[in-house]
């Protein structure tokens, strides 16, 4: 396939941006909840309905290759790095006519955390403090410098939720986006309205529904069909043809989008090194991706493959079952039994993937026991809360614009989201050196060769490849705007009648 980035597809040049009308989106899934503390801002987990309710901060712009203000005015970094100053648009409110001012952000942001948000851990560990210095301006007090700061004030700490969503019983989804709130049904649909005193000019849509449709080709079934405008997609094989067919829309590449998650916590079996590493040279990645993903995908064992512009010129774990084979039998003459467990679930792609896993395990001496749940909810709670795995199949993707954010999420040892259990202080140092320098510099490219290398000696994981999302829409739609992690803003999209 194809590596692509940005706004792809053959579309006939827009007019004056038409009023009126309701735009339909069928989500990769459905949104749960409108409070951005308990969901996380990503285009496939509900980022788009969040920011179409309370917008962002901050967005980044695809086409400059940097964040930009958006409900802010600007962002200003002293020069040794350590505060960055915001400051706010005057005269953008919350849907319910209060003022978006600095303690209201702050008040929000300090929420946020308080109950534990995406990233909130990553928040608290580099930032040292958060101050309303006026009635517009908040300023930001880091621990370190942090190159990858503004990417949070486009996620969710910068969905801003005004205080009295909080001054009932129920959560109430106050924000100042472009839309407003009209039906929510849990996954079902969701509903909004257009907002007639948005900040930036009463949108062109009247409304917005999101739908919950089960299948990508089911998807670009029901876009074919007119009946919605948008459809998120995650098949390599449906977004290939999609691409083949020159359909329009908005797709991102993500580097390690595919990984084999290993418990590396002690008494299982990935807390021995030779293990993991038995597991990373037994997967024959070309193999995997024809078996799972019909030859469509992008396999490949190192972080950052040719094609990232952060590619760091050093190769992955190389494919090696004799290899894999002798260590194996050097963990059994020491005690291990050879059994692993792979967690995931009882769904048609899920197996195809448990079943490649398991095959190419066994090839090499490894028992493998699939442990299929009954709904991805029952898969998380044992991966990401209970820790009760050996192995399964998820993803870290990384966004261009802030890959080490997510890095350090997923391998530091103090990281709530190191679902891994993963714990190695060369690792911690070398992440937080990243953190501190610019994106895309030489400094940087150098220091991703160290982690590439260190990964390989010590295995947390097994990188399997990259892989893109494809944000297909109708040939009818304009003006939607992309920012980080897919996610989309329509406070400027419009239908063509």
């Amino acid at each position: 396939m194809k590596v692509e980035h940005g706004i792809v597809g053959d579309q006939p040049e827009p007019g004056a941006p038409r009023e009126g009308g309701m735009l339909t989106m069928a989500s990769y899934t459905s949104i749960t909840s409108l409070d951005p503390a308990k969901t996380p801002a990503m285009g496939s987990t509900g980022g788009t309905e969040l920011a179409a309710i309370y917008d962002v901060l901050m967005r980044y712009d695809e086409d400059e290759g940097e964040f930009a203000p958006q409900l802010a005015e600007s962002l200003d970094v002293s020069d040794d790095g350590l505060v960055s100053t915001l400051t706010l648009r005057d005269g953008v409110t919350f849907s319910n006519g209060d003022p978006l001012d600095a303690r209201s952000v702050t008040w929000s942001i300090q929420r946020y955390n308080d109950s534990h948000g995406d990233g909130a851990q990553l928040w608290e560990s580099m930032v040292q403090s958060v101050e309303a210095t006026g009635p517009y301006t908040v300023v930001f007090t880091l621990r370190q410098p942090w190159s990858e700061f503004p990417a949070m004030l486009a996620a969710g700490h910068g969905m801003i939720v005004s205080p009295r969503s909080v001054a009932g019983e129920d959560f109430v989804p106050i924000g100042a986006g472009p839309f407003v709130l009209d039906r929510f049904a849990p996954h079902e649909k969701l509903e909004l309205s257009a907002r007639r005193d948005y900040w930036d000019g009463p949108p062109h849509l009247d409304s917005i529904r999101f739908v919950g449709l089960t299948g990508d080709s089911a998807k670009v079934e029901a876009l074919n069909a007119g009946d919605v405008q948008l459809a998120y997609l995650r098949s390599p094989r449906v977004i290939r043809q999609a691409r083949a067919d020159d359909r329009a829309g908005y797709i991102q590449t993500y580097p390690l989008a595919s990984v084999l998650m290993v418990n590396n916590s002690v008494g299982r079996p990935g807390g021995d090194v030779r293990v993991r590493r038995a597991i990373a040279q037994a997967i024959d990645l070309d193999a995997f991706n024809k078996r799972v993903d019909d030859g469509d995908g992008l396999p490949g064992a190192q972080i950052f493959p040719e094609w990232s512009p952060l590619h760091p010129d050093v190769e992955g774990i190389a494919y090696d079952p004799d290899s894999a084979a002798q260590l194996l039998d050097a963990a059994k003459r020491d005690g291990y039994d050879g059994h692993l467990s792979f967690l995931g679930v009882a769904a048609a792609k899920s197996q195809t993937t448990a079943l490649a896993v398991q095959s190419m395990l066994q090839a090499v001496g490894f028992t493998v026991t699939l442990d299929l749940q009954a709904s991805v909810a029952d898969v998380i709670k044992k991966l990401n809360v209970d820790r009760d795995y050996d192995l399964s199949f998820s993803g870290i993707s990384l966004p261009d614009a802030a890959p080490v954010n997510k890095l350090t999420r997923a391998l530091r040892s103090t990281s709530d989201s190191n679902y891994l259990n993963y714990d190695n202080s060369e690792m911690d140092s070398l992440l937080s050196r990243l953190q501190s320098t610019d994106a895309g510099s030489a400094a940087r490219r150098e220091l991703l060769g160290e982690l590439q290398n260190l990964v390989n000696d010590t295995v947390p994981f097994v990188a399997l490849g990259a892989a893109p999302t494809f944000t297909l829409w109708s040939d009818r739609l304009y003006g939607v705007d992309p920012t980080i992690d897919s996610i989309l803003l329509f406070g400027n999209a419009w239908i063509e009648p």
